[in-house]
Order: C-alpha cells, then structure tokens, then sequence
C-alpha cells in the first residue's frame, strides 16, 4: 500500500507479523510504514523510517530489548502484542521497558482482533512519548500524628500509568508511613498482572484491595478490575459493584473523593499520566478539604489528559514532573 501524507505510518517489529495482518490496514487512515523489520533492526529502522507508531510482537526477549533501545534512543509511541493470556507480571515487562499498552493476541486472530489494534494504533499514535525516568534515592520519614489514623496517599492513572507508577513507588522507602491506594484504568483482568509486576519494581508491598480489608501504611493498594475502590473512615476499604462512573468501573473520582471524605487533610492525592477527566473532580474535592494534591507536568506524562483537566479546574496544589512526585510525597507525610 502507498503510504498517503495523511495516514498514520505504524511499524511492524517481529516475525509474527510476516503473515498477513486481515483488517490492520484496509482503510486510508494506517499505513505499513517500510517492511516487516526483526527486534535487532527495530531502532536503526525507527530513526530511518520515523513511523508515528510501533507494534511490537512479544515473541522473545529480544522484543523487550527493542522496545527498550527505540524509547531511550528514539522515543515513539509502542503497542506491544502478548501471545498468551495477560495474567502474569511478565505481561508487564514491554510496559517496564517503555510500551504504552499491551494486548493479548489470540493464537488465530481475526479480521475483528487487527480491528480493534487499529483503532489503539490511532489513538497511540497522537500520544506525546518521553525517554524513561530514572528514580533517586528515596529520603527518610518520621512520623505524624492526626485525625485520620496515617496519612493516606491516593494515586489516580490511565494511559501510560503503569509505568509511572513503577517510577513513583521506587522513589517511596520501604517503611513510608502512609498506605497507598491506586485506581488504574486498565482492562478487565489485568490488575493481578499489574500487582505483580508493580511488587517486584517496589520494596512496599503490593497487593490487589479486598472489600472490609483495614489499610496499613507502607502497603499499596489496587482497585480491583470491575469494581470501584472506596476507603472509609479507620482506613477500612470497600469494594463496589455499582454502575461505572463517567464510563470507569473502577472511577478514580469513587477513590480519591472517598478519600477525601475520609481522611480529610490528611490526605495526599496524585493524578497521572492519563486520557480523559477521570479523577479532576476527585482531586479537587481532595484540595478543598485540605489535603494537598499533585498533578503530573506535561513534560513526564505519556498524555496529559487527566493532569491537564485537573489543572484547569484549580484541583492541583502542585504541577510536578514525575522524578519529583515521590519525594514530594515522602516531604508532606512527614508535615502531615
């Protein structure tokens, strides 16, 4: 196919994608940039070819390397293909190494699957990518005393999220005085995977949130697919099945506003990298009952979506990159 001036140009990394591809490039809006090139070829390709988009096919570790290579050389925005079922924190390795998203691919996808690929590679390709961000040396904390019975730390995330989190919680000690609570738009199922791989990037404990579970401090928390995450007064959570919010089951607004209403000033809320609104109002409701709130620069964010909407309703205290996020966190625990 020709490559119009107008199409978006998606490079094909790996040999699984030397077969044809029924439905990824029927209209005029994709278009094959170059040929089919193998994982060793993938940066040299991408500085030559300059393509809007990659897709990755997760067939070897080699495809992680590539996609590690392409995003400290020549960042660009990466979909990565995982044979298999996503329940692992293996999954999560091509997000660690600078991928935007993952996708399951079935052993014999069809016309509907390169469809829906598609449509992600359209959305990928306007998202603003930055080389990865090394995390400093976490500071120490003593600790505080308060209403609530610690302080709280509510992180809200989306598109590009994972790995920002990733970067945030390495920056946070292994005995930080405050639990963390994490809503993060993924796809069903994919929040054990998340938990995982998020457990072997950070010395705090992961784990997925349990409905009557009561917090404690240096542990994080996350919202369980298809399930809002609430906390209540005594840092006890909840776990709800009602109809999604704004489109968002779990909704980081449903988090961050309950903890607003629970821990009040002492709590401490983060909005990341992220498409959409979901989490603005939650942030806001969190700075008005005098706790303090962060929201990502535009700079460090994959999409400033979420952060910008939040800075424009007057919900951030704080407008950070995110190397300064964790020991912004680790400062206003210990004034908390």
């Amino acid at each position: 196919m020709e490559v119009g001036a107008s199409a978006y140009r998606v490079l094909l990394v790996g040999d699984g994608f030397r077969v044809p591809l029924k439905g990824l490039f029927d209209g005029v809006v994709l278009a094959q940039a170059g040929g089919v090139c193998g994982f060793s070829e993938a940066l040299e390709t991408v500085q030559r070819l300059h393509p809007d988009v990659v897709l990755v096919d997760l067939t070897a570790n080699a495809a992680l390397e590539a996609i590690e290579r392409v995003m400290a050389e020549r960042p660009v925005p990466v979909l990565a293909l995982h044979p298999g079922v996503l329940s692992g924190a293996e999954a999560f390795h091509a997000l660690a190494y600078g991928a935007v998203d993952v996708v399951e691919r079935p052993a014999e996808p069809g016309p509907d699957f390169w469809h829906m690929v598609g449509r992600k590679l359209m959305m990928l390709a306007e998202v603003r990518v930055s080389r990865h961000v090394q995390a400093p040396s976490p500071c120490r904390e003593r600790p505080s005393e308060g209403d609530a019975p610690y302080p709280l730390v509510a992180i809200a995330a989306s598109l590009g999220g994972p790995k920002a989190l990733s970067v945030l919680l390495r920056m946070l000690p292994r005995n930080f005085l405050a639990p963390v609570c994490i809503c993060q738009h993924i796809s069903d199922g994919f929040t054990e995977g998340l938990t995982q791989w998020l457990g072997s990037e950070t010395t705090l404990r992961v784990q997925e949130a349990s409905d009557g579970e009561t917090m404690v401090p240096g542990s994080v928390y996350i919202a369980r697919s298809g399930s809002h995450l609430q906390v209540h007064p005594g840092g006890v959570l909840s776990l709800e099945s009602s109809p999604p919010v704004r489109g968002f089951r779990p909704s980081c607004d449903v988090l961050l506003t309950s903890a607003a209403e629970s821990f009040g000033q002492r709590t401490l809320g983060v909005i990341l990298t992220g498409m959409g609104r979901d989490g603005a109002r939650g942030l806001k409701e969190i700075r008005e009952r005098g706790g303090r709130t962060i929201a990502q620069d535009q700079t460090t964010c994959v999409v400033y979506g979420m952060p910008r909407e939040a800075v424009r309703i007057g919900a951030a205290d704080e407008v950070l990159p995110l190397e300064q996020i964790g020991p912004t966190l680790v400062q206003w625990v210990e004034e908390c």
